[in-house]
């Protein structure tokens, strides 16, 4: 069965999403028929628009957030906002250029917290080319954007990524990407002032719609100096004390550096397992005593069994 469906999509008869990208809409009674593709006009306007101003010498992923919002058009999922990652892979999606791709996504394991102050998360899903998946399919479906300015916008992004902000390391900044804002959770960045001051500044401050805010944050800046001191002289107390790792790593053991939610979670399965136990245990007791017999202790035994297994 895989096999004849890797077959199909590589002959352009059956579509590589369920869903379909922003801008199109899938025929509702075949919705994995290339033919039944259709462009949404709304939409496809708007992802038009979207490929033109990024392509202006002032477009940004910032810019085109903004605009967005002073429309007041919901992103793909229905949220408020468009986050400079949806208006990426917008950009980056050649099924815009009237092209079908097969395997341009994998999933993989969180590898960084978002933030210090959140959990690691569930595994996310990187888009992208990848050696030995990106297969080119011979499908096809109406073009919303021409493929040479397709491969504009993808020069354009490219550049910009390598230039971008965070990618500047003339300054040294031993949290760099670490650190957190405790009023909004949101990343912090590091600046240096033209004076040579080191902050760690929340991302909220300058660019709240990066961090889906309707108000800049109001945290105070950090004096990085401070904070990187403290934090060594913390981290170097730790290594020092082989007793102190002893603990975290018992703590670590026990799920005690799960976050409060899991760490709930997992304790009502604990008690769910105890009083499943318990049923058990008192169904069993009344079939020894030949109070039920063995057709009714079978049938009374499955779901307390299931609901056992479920909760383990």
């Amino acid at each position: 069965m895989r096999r004849g469906r890797q077959m199909k999509l590589k002959a352009g008869a059956l579509l590589p999403w369920t869903v379909p990208p922003y801008g199109y809409r899938s025929a509702p009674d075949r919705p994995r028929d290339p033919s039944g593709v259709h462009i949404e006009p709304a939409e496809g306007a708007i992802v038009q628009e979207l490929f033109a101003r990024y392509l202006d010498e002032q477009g940004t992923l910032l810019s085109l957030a903004k605009h967005l919002l002073q429309l007041r058009l919901p992103s793909p999922r229905g949220n408020q906002r468009w986050s400079a990652a949806s208006l990426r892979g917008l950009l980056i999606n050649p099924v815009h250029t009237g092209k079908l791709y097969i395997g341009r996504s994998r999933s993989r394991p969180a590898r960084i917290r978002r933030s210090a102050t959140s959990s690691a998360g569930q595994p996310g899903t990187r888009a992208g080319s990848h050696a030995g998946r990106h297969v080119d399919s011979d499908g096809s479906v109406p073009a919303l954007v021409s493929q040479e300015d397709f491969d504009r916008v993808q020069m354009k992004l490219a550049l910009n990524k390598k230039q971008a902000t965070r990618n500047n390391k003339s300054h040294r900044y031993l949290l760099r990407a670490l650190v957190s804002c405790g009023a909004c959770q949101s990343a912090c960045i590091a600046r240096t002032t033209n004076g040579g001051l080191h902050y760690y500044v929340c991302r909220c401050q300058a660019q709240p719609i990066y961090s889906q805010h309707d108000q800049p944050c109001r945290a105070r800046c950090i004096p990085a100096q401070q904070l990187d001191v403290l934090v060594w002289d913390d981290l170097c107390q730790f290594m020092t004390q082989p007793d102190y790792i002893i603990d975290a790593l018992q703590r670590a053991g026990g799920g005690q550096w799960l976050p409060q939610d899991l760490q709930s979670r997992k304790q009502t399965l604990r008690k769910a397992q105890i009083e499943i136990s318990r049923q058990l245990e008192r169904l069993t007791e009344a079939y020894l005593i030949s109070i039920i017999p063995l057709a009714e202790y079978q049938r009374r035994k499955r779901p307390v069994t299931t609901a056992f297994l479920i909760a383990s």
